[in-house]
Order: structure tokens, then sequence, then C-alpha cells
């Protein structure tokens, strides 16, 4: 169990009542992962609904042959598990990395299902939070199919410079299971932005040095 000013530090929560707080809280305990740690993986029955207290995580799907795609990267505030326990084989749609120590907050499934049945606002901001996700879930489908990985990539290094603190040291490997190629294409499409006067890059930073032509490369017009 947590106390309600635990809670409340999280933002997905902020909004709610003293009353649906407390509910909450009495059902949840925290738990800690290191850097680089699983918290959890794909296929494996769902145990518990993850809010992020602090830190940075990887949600991710892998190929038989290893090759890895990035669904979402979340961080405080950001919630994970929310859908599975409401499915019918209720396990894990994605193994969970810590991409930084991570501080959770966690809420076992039967709770779960608790307060989703006997809390209509409980209830209501996880039906928020499933509209959110599958907004995000269809802009990478979209991003995947109708965008090839020269627009990809000037999409990701334009929203990662806007977002610094979310990751500010990817590798080749990192960026390539994020846009769904391989880190070879992401090498030679980073050598063609060089070249082109984008960016540059130092060691393992990504400096922009003309955001208008990234932009054009993005086809964000």
């Amino acid at each position: 169990m947590i106390n309600i000013q635990e809670l409340s530090g999280i933002k997905l929560f902020r909004d709610l009542s003293t009353s649906t707080q407390d509910k909450v809280a009495q059902v949840c305990i925290q738990r800690s992962y290191g850097r680089g740690e699983l918290i959890q993986i794909a296929g494996d029955p769902c145990e518990a609904v993850y809010f992020i207290r602090s830190g940075v995580v990887q949600v991710l799907r892998s190929s038989p042959e290893g090759r890895e795609q990035v669904m979402v990267t979340l961080s405080a505030g950001d919630m994970f598990n929310a859908i599975p326990p409401l499915t019918d084989q209720a396990v894990n749609r994605g193994t969970v990395r810590a991409l930084s120590d991570v501080n959770l907050i966690a809420m076992r499934v039967d709770d779960y299902h608790t307060l989703l049945e006997n809390n209509n606002e409980f209830a209501n901001l996880m039906l928020k939070e499933f509209a959110h996700r599958l907004s995000h879930l269809t802009d990478l489908v979209e991003n995947l199919a109708l965008y090839p990985v020269r627009a990809r990539l000037a999409r990701f290094l334009l929203k990662e410079a806007d977002q610094p603190e979310i990751h500010t040291a990817w590798t080749q490997d990192e960026i390539a299971a994020q846009l769904g190629t391989v880190r070879d294409v992401i090498g030679r499409t980073l050598r063609a932005f060089e070249d082109a006067g984008y960016l540059r890059r130092e060691r393992e930073k990504i400096l922009l040095i003309d955001r208008a032509g990234l932009e054009g490369e993005a086809d964000l017009a």
C-alpha cells in the first residue's frame, strides 16, 4: 500500500477525487528497477498494471529472429499494461525494458478489475488513456506503412530534438528498433543527412543544423 501523497505525485491521478485516490492507493505497491532491467516479457501472464513515478521505459515486440520494434517510450506520469487484463488471454502484449532507473506503482490485475467495475471516476480515467494509446498506435501504423525510413528517421530526430529529457544517447540499434528497420539502414541515412548539411555527429551526439531541411525530409507539410 502507498499513501495518497505518493499517488498524487503522478500526473495521471492528480485530478481524481480524494476518495478515489485513497481507493487506488490502498491497492498499489511500489517497485523499482535498474537501467537495462526487464520489467516484463511479452507472452507471460499479465500480473499487474503499472504507473511510472520516475524514469523511462520502452515497450517493444520482438520477432523470432530477435529483431525488435519499439511500440512506445514512456516516462513519469505514463502507464502501461492497462489493456491486457481486459482481454481473454490476459498476457503481456509487450516486453518492457527500463531505459533508466525506474520507480513504478503496481496494481494487481484483480484490484484493477474491481476498481473498473465499482468506481466510475477511475473507469473514465482509464477510458481516456485507452483513447490516447489508440491514437498513438494509429500514428505508429501510419508511420511504418506510409513513410520510407528516410522520412521516419527525420521525424524521429525532430521529435527527440524537442524532447531531450526523454533519451539523449540513442545508439543506431536503438533507433532502428524505434523505426522498424535495421542498423545499417540507419547508419546510411544518417550519413546522407550529414552530407546534406542537416546534422552533424559528434561521438554519441547528433546535432541538428538545418531544421527546415530535416522537416522537408520528414514530409511534415
